[in-house]
């Protein structure tokens, strides 16, 4: 087990496919409220369980009688997810695998775990948000990504801000040092054409993966 890498459980939508477990392998796991129903379907045992607990029930609970419980009132200044992620880091997380953190009933709270990823990356943490099915990884100013996606796979990549000298390699549209202004969808529905490459000179964005997604193909 690494003591370095942690999944964070959080609430949304979750697919247990052979990427997902690749990823979850060998990590340490902190549940964010009702994020601790992923536990089972991943195989994983929290080592903490933070939240307001106001979307678990008790029968949750009684599943998990010796995973330390630790809450937070509902009248607090940030996400479950958030202080999950910070628990992780106070004990040592240098990788982190949000798990559940893509779509769900809460559009508001997938925005928040992009951003809050885009900061961490951006403080030198290696970030990845996952549903299973889709995988979302941020790319910040003067970093390269070099992500394995089967060929035919839909990706995209979305701006946070406007984008200076972003280059994508090998796939259907690459780019080189281009220019990509705010709010431009240029860069959505790409394929890749096996292993791609992203790097950015200036700006922040997203790169949304859909590696069992041959629909562009």
């Amino acid at each position: 087990m690494s003591t370095s890498s942690f999944t964070i459980l959080l609430g949304g939508n979750l697919v247990p496919t052979e990427r997902l477990q690749a990823l979850v392998e060998g990590t340490r796991t902190i549940a964010a409220d009702s994020g601790m129903r992923h536990a089972a379907t991943l195989g994983l045992l929290p080592e903490l369980w933070v939240g307001d607990f106001d979307s678990s029930d008790a029968s949750l609970a009684a599943l998990y009688p010796t995973v330390e419980q630790r809450t937070y009132p509902a009248a607090k200044a940030a996400t479950d997810g958030e202080i999950a992620v910070a628990e992780a880091i106070a004990k040592g997380a240098t990788r982190l695998v949000f798990a559940g953190a893509l779509g769900g009933e809460r559009s508001d709270h997938a925005l928040q775990h992009y951003l809050n990823a885009l900061g961490l990356v951006e403080d030198g943490f290696e970030v990845v948000l996952t549903s299973g099915e889709e995988e979302a990884y941020p790319v910040v100013a003067e970093s390269q990504l070099e992500l394995e996606l089967p060929k035919g796979a839909l990706f995209s990549v979305l701006g946070f801000t406007a984008l200076e000298g972003l280059t994508i390699r090998n796939a259907r549209y690459p780019l080189t040092n281009f220019s990509l202004t705010f709010g431009s969808s240029r860069t959505i529905s790409n394929v890749a054409e096996g292993p791609i490459s992203v790097s950015l000179k200036r700006g922040r964005a997203i790169l949304l993966a859909r590696p069992y997604d041959y629909s562009g193909a």
